[in-house]
C-alpha cells in the first residue's frame, strides 16, 4: 500500500489537490497523513497563534474526513509548525512515506512558492515531493 504525506493548509480544498488525491487512490490501495502548518490567517496586520490553530485544525478536520469518504485506508493528520519544511520533517519522523505532495498558492500570492519551499523540501527530504499549485486563490474555510 501506497503511503502519502500532503503538506497544505489554505489549499486542501482546492480542485487542484482533489484531482492529485484522486488520481493516487487510482492506483490502489492508500493511506494519507495530513500535515497543515500553522501559518498565519490572512487579513490581518497581526498573527495571533490561537487563532491560526484554530483554522488549521478546521480545515484538517475537514480533509481528513474527505479522504476517508473518498476510499482512503487511512488518512490521519496533525497541525503542524508555520515553516512547511519543517513541519513536513516532523511528521515525516518514524514514518514511512512514499511521497510528499506540497500544495500551493498560485505563484504571485503563494507565500510558499515566493520562499522556494518546494526546492528546499526536494533537498531535505528522502522521498519525491510533487508540487501541485492552485490555478486561483482557494477561500479559507
Amino acid at each position: 500500500m501506497a503511503t502519502y504525506l500532503i503538506v497544505a493548509n489554505r489549499t486542501l480544498t482546492s480542485p487542484t489537490l482533489a484531482e492529485a488525491i484522486e488520481e493516487r487512490l487510482g492506483r490502489g490501495p492508500a493511506s494519507f497523513h495530513v500535515v497543515v502548518p500553522a501559518t498565519p490567517v490572512a487579513g490581518g496586520l497581526t498573527w495571533d497563534e490561537d487563532t491560526s490553530r484554530a483554522a488549521a485544525e478546521q480545515r484538517l478536520e475537514a480533509i481528513v474526513q474527505h479522504l476517508c469518504d473518498l476510499g482512503a485506508t487511512d488518512a490521519t493528520g496533525e497541525i503542524g509548525v508555520p515553516d512547511p519544511v519543517a513541519a513536513a520533517h516532523d511528521a515525516l519522523y518514524g514514518r514511512e512515506i512514499d511521497e510528499v505532495i506540497l500544495s500551493t498558492l498560485p505563484a504571485g500570492i503563494s507565500r510558499w512558492l515566493g520562499q522556494d519551499v518546494p526546492s528546499k523540501m526536494r533537498g531535505t527530504v528522502p522521498v519525491p515531493v510533487t508540487v501541485v499549485t492552485a490555478k486561483e486563490a482557494v477561500t479559507s474555510g
